[in-house]
C-alpha cells in the first residue's frame, strides 16, 4: 500500500488539534494569572461599598474617586512621600545588593586564600536559616545602636554581602568564565581591581541584572521589615502605607487601598521591562569574541 505524506508546509489534522490545544491552554493559563491583577484594576474604579463581598468582576458604576482620595494625606503624609520612601530603599538595596554581592562572589569565586571553602559552606548555610530567626537578635543590636525608626536597618545588610542568594548565583557565573583572562590582564599589569572592574564585571552582566531586578522587586514589596524597624508614617514605603487605609474599628477605605495597589505595580513593572532587555541581550551575547 502506497503510504500518503502530507505535502511540505502543510500540516497535519492531528497537528492543528495539537496546535489549537496548546494555544488554548496556554491562554486558559494566562487568564488564571492575570485574573487577581484584572479583578485589582477593576475595583480601583468601584465605589468603595461594592468591592468586598461582590461577586461581579467588572464594575456596574464607574468612578475614579478611588484614586482622587489618594492626592489626600493619610495622618498627614502625601502618596508622593511614599513612593518616594519605597524607591528610595528599592534603588539603595539594589546599589547596596549588587555591588557587595559582585565583590564577595569576585573572591570566592577567583580569589584563593584559606578557609575559603569553609568560609563559603558557611554563607550557604544560612540560606536555610529562616527570616524570623534573625528578628529578635537582629532588633536587640539596632535598639542598642539607637538606629530604630531608621532605614539603616533595612539597607545596611544590603551593603554587607549579606545575601547569600545573590551572591552564590554571581559566583556560579564567574566559575564558568576562563580563568585564561585573569591571567592574560595580570601579565600586562593589571591588579585584582582592574581584572575585577574591566573583565569580570562585563562578563556577568546577566547574572548582575538579574540580582538586580529580584533585589528591586523584593525590596520594593517588603513589608515585614519595615513593620519592625519603622514606626513614624512619613517614613513608611508603600506596602506599609497601605494597611493606613484599614482601621478595625471605624470603616475602611478598600477603594483607595486597590488605587494604592496598582499604582505601586507600575514601577515594579516598568523596572522589569526596561532591564528585561538588558537581561535578553547578555544571555544571547554571552561567550568571548576572537
Amino acid at each position: 500500500m502506497r503510504q500518503r505524506v502530507a505535502a511540505p508546509g502543510k500540516a497535519s489534522g492531528t497537528d492543528r488539534v495539537r496546535s489549537v490545544a496548546w494555544h488554548v491552554g496556554v491562554l486558559l493559563l494566562l487568564a488564571v494569572v492575570l485574573y487577581p491583577i484584572v479583578w485589582v484594576l477593576a475595583a480601583t474604579f468601584k465605589p468603595s461599598d461594592d468591592i468586598v463581598g461582590s461577586l461581579e468582576l467588572l464594575p456596574s458604576e464607574v468612578t475614579t474617586a478611588n484614586y482622587d482620595r489618594l492626592f489626600d494625606d493619610v495622618m498627614g503624609v502625601g502618596i508622593g512621600q511614599f513612593f518616594w520612601n519605597s524607591a528610595v530603599l528599592a534603588v539603595l538595596s539594589v546599589v547596596g545588593t549588587v555591588a557587595s554581592s559582585a565583590l564577595a562572589a569576585y573572591a570566592f569565586g577567583r580569589l584563593r586564600f584559606r578557609g575559603r571553602t569553609v568560609m563559603f559552606g558557611i554563607m550557604i548555610s544560612t540560606l536555610l536559616l529562616p527570616f524570623h530567626v534573625l528578628i529578635i537578635p537582629q532588633y536587640i543590636v539596632f535598639q542598642n545602636l539607637d538606629l530604630v525608626d531608621t532605614y539603616v536597618p533595612l539597607l545596611a545588610g544590603k551593603f554587607l554581602a549579606s545575601e547569600a542568594f545573590f551572591i552564590f548565583l554571581i559566583v556560579q557565573f564567574i566559575r564558568n568564565l576562563p580563568r585564561e583572562l585573569d591571567e592574560s590582564a595580570k601579565i600586562d599589569g593589571a591588579n585584582h581591581w582592574r581584572v575585577f572592574w574591566d573583565i569580570i564585571l562585563p562578563l556577568c552582566r546577566p547574572a548582575l541584572i538579574t540580582t538586580a531586578i529580584f533585589t528591586f522587586i523584593w525590596s520594593w514589596n517588603d513589608f515585614f521589615g519595615p513593620l519592625i524597624y519603622l514606626s513614624t508614617p512619613d517614613k513608611y514605603p508603600l506596602p506599609l502605607a497601605l494597611q493606613l487605609f484599614i482601621d478595625e474599628t471605624s470603616g475602611s477605605d478598600f477603594g483607595a487601598l486597590m488605587a494604592m495597589s496598582m499604582l505601586a505595580l507600575v514601577p515594579v513593572i516598568l523596572f522589569f521591562l526596561f532591564f528585561q532587555r538588558f537581561l535578553v541581550e547578555g544571555v544571547s551575547t554571552q561567550g568571548l569574541k576572537g
